[in-house]
């Protein structure tokens, strides 16, 4: 299978690849951004086109905001023309006022934020007018490296001795990008055997948990590492944001259909941090080993 991946430099991008180098059955072609022209789809002819998604829009300026949807709508008018199916992947937060229970797939998201609408906007193109269509709603992803790459970022403000702030009253389910990777693989590679089962899913971790209380878990993980490692760093602290007075906003994704469609299991993502801490470490010790000096014979 070959697959066509967008903006290389994503975290999700570069999950991707990590996991298509681990295997034989998978071929990846990564262009460096969102543009893709009917030419270059000729050239590559991918069994599919894969888009990582634009993380935390909430935040994000609206111009990037309204670049991604129509770069997006660009690249699914191609893959209509030539007939290739689409994963575009998406942030949870388009669900922005969340719900009480976990969000169903058939639950079309409704905001009130003009980008957020934009991306809605986008999504309702691409079910009306690719039929071979995966629009995959992900959790906040967290990686190591990337663009996006949310733990990362979370580990390098900790030892700089930077603080972090963390919504406490924001409830949703952390999403690890090697997991989502892995997955999107094993459901493009069941689609391109027949499988027909085209649509929405949602694609997230398990365990709903605050942000805050993320945040504070990986502050408190890294923190038992670097004390086992027998290394004193004064890490950065956390403190809780507040902005739902009345009861928390949950944003948890309902994973139940992608289970029941394509046997794929949510990761809990305290294993997830864990391991990538485990291989930040390891990197810490690469980085602290002096370059052997070579002699030459």
């Amino acid at each position: 299978m070959k697959l066509l991946i967008l903006d290389a430099g994503h975290c999700l991008s570069l999950a991707l690849a990590r996991e298509a180098n681990r295997r034989r059955d998978v071929e990846l072609v990564i262009e460096p951004g969102l543009d893709l022209s009917v030419e270059r789809l000729d050239e590559v002819r991918p069994d599919a086109l894969v888009i990582p998604p634009l993380s935390r829009p909430l935040s994000a300026d609206p111009a990037a905001v309204t670049a991604h949807a129509e770069a997006v709508e660009a690249c699914m008018a191609a893959c209509r023309e030539r007939d290739v199916p689409m994963a575009w992947c998406v942030s949870d937060q388009l669900y922005e006022d969340g719900f009480e229970s976990p969000i169903d797939e058939h639950v079309i998201p409704a905001p009130r934020d003009e980008g957020l609408r934009r991306l809605v906007a986008t999504g309702d193109r691409i079910r009306g007018e690719l039929p071979r269509h995966l629009i995959v709603r992900l959790g906040p992803l967290f990686a190591l490296e990337g663009s996006h790459a949310w733990l990362g970022e979370l580990l390098d403000t900790l030892v700089s001795g930077g603080d972090l702030r963390a919504e406490a009253d924001v409830i949703f389910c952390p999403t690890s990008a090697d997991s989502v990777a892995m997955a999107l693989i094993g459901i493009l590679q069941q689609q391109g055997c027949g499988a027909g089962a085209w649509g929405s899913y949602h694609l997230a971790g398990t365990e709903p948990v605050s942000a805050y209380t993320f945040v504070s878990m990986v502050r408190t993980q890294l923190a038992t590492r670097l004390e086992g490692r027998g290394e004193e760093i004064e890490l950065g602290g956390v403190k809780a944001l507040s902005h739902h007075h009345d009861q928390p906003l949950r944003r948890v994704l309902n994973c139940r259909r992608v289970l029941d469609v394509f046997g794929v299991h949510q990761k809990p993502w305290r294993l997830e941090v864990g391991r990538m801490l485990d291989i930040w470490c390891l990197a810490r010790d690469d980085d602290a080993r002096p370059v052997e000096e070579t002699r030459e014979t």
